[in-house]
């Protein structure tokens, strides 16, 4: 089983018409990779706090639909968090978020993951805000020392972040602790270094996504490979990346991250998330798209 934590949030999507219209989809980074997790025929758990209120309702049956484990699931009476993404004309997208007092935030560390499980992911917003953020990394350091493969997205979002700097260095804290570093090349900008700085801290792996120039994997063992991007009508990017960390998490624990076939992993993951890209919204396909 695979374990995603972080948070699961209502995106309001603009729509074309009515003029101004914000129509809610399920979201949040986390939550949009165990839902493609899901979809992908993985064995899935979802690990956060969501809301007992309708939006929170909604989100878990989306995830119970596509098969995903909901025991992990604290609930709470605070409201669900909410984003709104603005589209630029080549369907990219940019956040602005209202978290204050969401049930999210307060998520609290869980007991000793189960003994089936053999991969955590963790990312984005939930990284970021306190107390829940202090509470993730602890699962983090917790469960990679019991020998877990450990999958960090940080998918960054300016908006949250007050202090960039502290956040740098937290996020530096954290990648002795991590075994894939999957990143977009937004992220890796913001956050400075480098990809052999990035090794030596920690990883056995760190991904690159490079939207419409594919996606490139740098192992320790001093390996490189790039897959190029598939080319489809995009529609919008909502959950293109989180798709890509589904489809990696799924090949690499389906394999072992010590065998994996790394450009047949990348070309997975990239058609995995092409097919996301040509829905609105966080749409993530289902395994019998992907098959052949």
């Amino acid at each position: 089983m695979i374990v995603v934590g972080g948070e699961a949030l209502i995106d309001l999507v603009p729509v074309a018409e009515p003029p101004g219209a914000l129509l809610p989809r399920p979201g949040g980074g986390p939550y949009n990779t165990a839902l493609a997790l899901g979809r992908l025929g993985a064995s899935a758990a979802f690990c956060s706090r969501v809301s007992e209120d309708g939006f929170g309702a909604s989100l878990l049956s989306g995830l119970r639909a596509a098969g995903v484990d909901l025991s992990l699931v604290q609930r709470g009476p605070e409201p669900t968090s909410l984003a709104v993404p603005s589209l630029a004309p080549d369907g990219s997208a940019a956040y602005e978020f209202y978290v204050e007092g969401t049930a999210d935030r307060l998520f609290h560390l869980p007991p000793a993951l189960p003994p089936g499980v053999r991969a955590l992911a963790l990312g984005t917003c939930s990284l970021v805000l306190e107390p829940g953020a202090s509470a993730y990394a602890a699962l983090l350091r917790r469960e990679h020392g019991r020998g877990l493969l450990t999958f960090l997205d940080p998918n960054i979002r300016p908006a949250l972040i007050a202090e960039p700097d502290a956040y740098r260095k937290r996020f530096r804290s954290w990648l002795p602790y991590v075994s894939v570093l999957k990143l977009s090349q937004e992220d890796a900008a913001w956050l400075g270094g480098g990809v052999r700085d990035w090794l030596a801290a920690g990883p056995s792996a760190v991904v690159l996504t490079r939207g419409a120039g594919g996606l490139t994997v740098w192992t320790r063992e001093g390996a490189e490979h790039s897959v190029p991007a598939s080319r489809v009508e995009v529609a919008d990017t909502i959950g293109a990346g989180d798709t890509v960390n589904a489809a990696l998490l799924h090949r690499l624990v389906g394999t072992g991250l010590g065998a994996a076939d790394w450009p047949e992993v990348l070309s997975y993951a990239a058609r995995a998330a092409a097919l996301t890209c040509t829905r609105a919204g966080a749409e993530p396909p289902y395994a019998a798209e992907l098959s052949g």
